[in-house]
């Protein structure tokens, strides 16, 4: 399927001289999905809306501050190839172009509506990222702000003190919260109202009840769910609606269409413009030769994600990184942050091969139990 065939001519263009003022007229006015921002008639990269509601920068501050890159989409390039660039850009939203001339627009929305008659092949327990990062209710929003900093997460599921889940709380919710407040008249100064927001427990600003998912459903139906309820992502309950299991997202939907049937392991990398002294292929061939080491061990599919830190030494950023691998044995990651791209990637290596052979130990362990169950019951 061409994109062509799901995207749509229907954008607008903005000056990076322009104000963000103008921008936010035009969010207000139209709602589009994102605009396409020129330098001088030559495109220079995006400006969403999610940007804006994230930003407490002043209407006159230029849109060149707020713009950010995103990938270049052919015309004619399939759908697959449009999900890869989209999750790999970190990006949810890319201008089409016909030869040099911008020709339209596509956001992950458009792709998975388009899809979503074929997506009733796969299940939510084939795409879902295991073990979310929680927060218990007291937190503050200080706190969940850190951590999403950290975890490079958009979304918390919230549990209580018997670790049951009883709220979720997005990037979303906290700037409308914040918003909100900074709104209303107030005799006190701005900085002591904002430190008392973030002081106070998440409990105030999440969202309660929270719309679950089982393991069994199809992605088709989590899509359909996502649509309906305006959600970017859903809490996956495996047994118990109580219970978090694991998180399934827009993102996750966009990454799976880009699995392929390779004869190597397919690896794909989110934000992989923050690569600088080590490619793709170095990281590939890395991550095989751990799996090559435990041959009962198939991996279908691998995801490293890079995350730029503020923090810098000698030049060079503090850059986080996160490992994934879907395996025949289920799930299993590692993390690290380093200087640089290649110190981060190798950090995280490290820890996954460690939790590699965890996962293989406990898995020979209950092998072993099993056989010395079936021979106490042949007794």
């Amino acid at each position: 399927m061409d994109i062509s065939d799901i995207a749509t001519t229907d954008y607008f263009e903005i000056e990076a001289e322009e104000r963000l003022g103008k921008a936010r007229s035009i969010f207000e006015e139209e709602n589009p999905k994102g605009i396409v921002v020129t330098e001088a008639g030559e495109y220079d990269g995006v400006i969403t809306q999610k940007q804006l509601l994230q930003s407490h920068i002043e209407d006159q501050t230029k849109v060149a501050t707020l713009t950010k890159p995103a990938p270049k989409i052919d015309l004619h390039d399939d759908v697959r190839e449009v999900a890869r660039a989209l999750v790999e850009g970190g990006s949810k939203v890319a201008p089409i172009f016909e030869g040099d001339t911008v020709w339209g627009i596509i956001d992950e929305d458009m792709i998975l509506d388009g899809v979503l008659d074929n997506l009733d092949a796969l299940t939510v327990e084939q795409i879902y990222s295991e073990n979310p990062v929680t927060i218990p209710e007291d937190a503050t929003l200080g706190r969940v702000i850190n951590l999403m900093r950290e975890h490079s997460v958009s979304r918390l599921p919230v549990v209580n003190d018997d670790g049951f889940l009883t709220g979720m709380v997005t990037t979303h919710d906290i700037v409308d919260f914040v918003t909100r407040n900074e709104d209303k008249p107030t005799t006190g100064e701005r900085t002591g109202d904002s430190d008392r927001m973030l002081d106070l427990p998440v409990y105030d600003v999440m969202n309660s009840p929270v719309e679950s998912i089982s393991l069994d459903m199809t992605v088709e139906d989590a899509v359909k769910k996502m649509f309906e309820m305006n959600y970017a992502g859903l809490v996956v309950t495996p047994d118990d609606d109580r219970v978090v299991g694991g998180v399934v997202t827009k993102t996750d939907v966009l990454r799976a269409l880009t699995y392929t049937e390779e004869d190597h392991m397919d690896v794909q990398i989110t934000n992989i413009n923050l690569l600088d002294t080590i490619s793709r292929q170095t990281i590939r061939e890395s991550i095989q030769e751990i799996t090559d080491k435990y041959k009962d061990m198939q991996v279908r599919h691998a995801h490293v994600r890079f995350h730029e830190h503020k923090e810098k030494l000698r030049g060079t950023p503090l850059i986080q990184c996160k490992i994934r691998l879907r395996t025949n044995r289920g799930q299993v990651a590692g993390s690290g942050e380093g200087y640089g791209a290649e110190q981060g990637f190798n950090v995280a290596r490290d820890t996954l091969e460690r939790n590699v052979l965890e996962l293989k130990g406990v898995q020979s362990d209950r092998e072993y139990e099993g056989q010395l169950l079936r021979k106490l019951n042949e007794l």
